[in-house]
């Protein structure tokens, strides 16, 4: 919790404020039962009426001045604890912003949304009480004592037996239920991954008629969650009735002890209800404390989650050596003129975080400018993993990825991101226009480069096809959109950039062959000097490639022609046998 401290800064004069304010409150709680005493015993007893009044005008002074204390202190906080949270979140979402796809993997989605939302917030209200309640109630606590002191000793020494035991109470059940607490949002992590999954796969749920299964088990964890926090609340609300049945008992001892000072004269009877009014002010502000205690407790718990996202680091360390671009020789060639590859893998090995196995093994290949290369091979062979290599969203676990000559890992990464066009499996777009959307590619794009890009992508159709032309509103994910509009638009969105290098991870499964083969001749006619990475699952997609890379459980089983391929890579044959007729395997 101490680190996060540090997004207090800017609120220091709040954070000062708000305590200060709320220990003036005290300050003036503390004299109420003072003068409550001074009318019973002077007042009352000498039937005093202007007296009464007087102190009666006094009693609602400090009332008034402890609201507005406490007003101010109010603001103070919330403004403190506000700017807290949101120079928090805003720093949490930059650090995450900047996690390689390994940390993203491993973390899990649901896991940071949690991290940015419900732990933040928890810590939010956490800072908000301790603000206004963590200086006030223990200054109440011991102030009411030190005045008890004031009046009698003997009575007094109540206060100093009743103060250690509910200090134990309080500090022992917080104790008890923070490492509880961890647990509740360990569990509440399962139970909003759960929710989302199904609500992001409900029409798979529905398909294979499986709400039923799926409904018990998100009941199943739905209800250990419950039993958790159910759990913790009874150990909780232990914390009110412990502290009532000590603080009642000590007023009764109070009482008896006050009464006898009062008999013998030592105290007037006034005095006797200060003491009575200390002794319920202690009970008031110890169940504030309690209610403190369980916050700090949950806010604690989160701030080591969230602390635990901070120290996770990415994997992918940016080159940030200063050193001149380097230079994209438009001929490709090196100073002796020979030809540079575009992309170079040269020897890699990659293994995920946390994998037994390495899922490629020795790839070895160059990509000259121009070319398109398409990548095939069956389910989790490879093909999705090597082109990630490329933009760097995972680095190799052994040799070297190299683009026109240069390692990757040489480059920055915003330098290197520039240069790839990426289309990704699932096709993502954005709330807002099209034309919003075609500007992820390129911020300062024309409407005819964008256009030009949907007439690339095979659509151009469906912008006009929309009321509003590139104004067309999007939905969150394209969701107003068919699945072959939505990957035609996010490939339109990678080529209004012109990249260097063009990614296409099976980015066309959606397409019908027509609309498939249209984007394949457009890119190769319409992208001069673009090399282009094609991964894909049917063999008419990467059969008229200039090399076609086969890959086998992580290994290179053939890169060549399709023709040569097909007779001398019996993995490629298989595929293609599998897929097409003896007349288009000759085509």
């Amino acid at each position: 919790m101490g680190s996060l401290m540090k997004y207090l800064k800017k609120y220091r004069i709040e954070a000062v404020m708000a305590p200060l304010f709320k220990m003036l409150e005290a300050s003036f709680e503390l004299f109420v039962p003072l003068v409550m005493a001074k009318i019973i015993d002077t007042g009352i007893r000498n039937g005093d009426l202007p007296y009464i009044l007087r102190m009666g005008g006094i009693l609602i002074l400090l009332g008034i001045i402890g609201l507005a204390c406490s007003l101010t202190a109010q603001f103070f906080a919330a403004k403190a604890a506000v700017g807290f949270g949101t120079a928090l979140r805003k720093e949490l979402f930059d650090h995450i912003n900047h996690f390689s796809y390994t940390e993203i993997d491993t973390e899990g989605t649901a896991t940071l949304i949690t991290r940015m939302t419900s732990d933040v917030n928890q810590v939010q209200s956490g800072v908000n009480l301790t603000l206004r309640l963590f200086l006030r109630s223990p200054f109440i606590v011991f102030g009411a004592m030190i005045m008890a002191f004031t009046i009698d000793f003997k009575s007094a020494m109540v206060f100093v037996v009743t103060i250690p035991l509910l200090s134990i109470v309080v500090f022992g059940i917080m104790f008890i239920s923070m490492p509880l607490y961890k647990k509740v949002q360990k569990q509440l992590d399962r139970v909003l991954q759960m929710t989302r999954e199904n609500l992001t796969g409900v029409r798979v749920v529905r398909a294979f008629n499986r709400q039923q299964d799926e409904t018990a088990a998100y009941y199943k964890e739905s209800g250990l969650l419950f039993n958790f926090q159910i759990f913790v609340a009874k150990i909780s609300a232990l914390l009110n009735p412990i502290t009532y049945v000590i603080i009642n008992l000590a007023i009764v001892v109070l009482i008896y002890v006050g009464s006898g000072q009062v008999n013998e004269g030592v105290i007037p009877q006034g005095e006797l209800v200060a003491l009575v009014n200390y002794m319920s002010q202690i009970l008031v502000e110890l169940i504030k404390l309690a209610n403190l205690i369980i916050t700090m407790t949950k806010a604690f718990a989160c701030a080591g989650r969230i602390n635990n996202v901070f120290e996770t680091k990415s994997s992918i360390v940016e080159n940030r050596a200063k050193k001149p671009e380097v230079p994209m020789n438009p001929a490709g060639t090196d100073q002796a003129g020979a030809p540079i590859p575009m992309v170079e893998f040269e020897h890699v090995s990659f293994a995920y975080k946390g994998a037994k196995a390495e899922s490629l093994i020795d790839i070895d290949f160059r990509a000259m400018k121009g070319e398109t290369i398409g990548i095939i091979g069956g389910t989790g062979a490879g093909k999705s993993t090597i082109v990630n290599l490329i933009p760097r969203f995972y680095d190799t676990t052994g040799g070297a990825v190299r683009i026109n000559g240069t390692d990757v890992r040489e480059y920055g990464l915003k330098e290197l991101r520039g240069r790839i066009g990426v289309v990704p499996q699932r096709a993502v777009l954005f709330k807002g226009s099209i034309r919003d959307n075609m500007k992820w590619g390129k911020q300062d794009a024309t409407d005819e480069e964008i256009m030009e890009a949907l007439k690339i992508a095979q659509a151009k159709d469906v912008v006009e096809s929309k009321q509003g032309g590139l104004n067309a509103g999007l939905m969150q994910g394209g969701k107003n959109l068919s699945g072959g509009q939505r990957q035609r638009l996010t490939i339109a969105r990678a080529i209004v950039r012109k990249p260097d290098i063009l990614i296409l991870d099976d980015s066309a499964s959606a397409l019908d062959f027509a609309t498939d083969a249209r984007l394949r001749k457009a890119i190769r006619e319409k992208t001069d000097g673009m090399t282009v990475f094609i991964v894909s699952q049917r063999a008419t997609t990467v059969k008229q490639a200039d090399k076609i890379m086969v890959l086998d459980d992580g290994r290179l089983a053939g890169i060549g022609k399709h023709k040569e391929l097909f007779e001398n890579c019996p993995v490629y044959r298989e595929i293609c046998l599998s897929q097409l007729s003896g007349e288009e395997v000759n085509q």
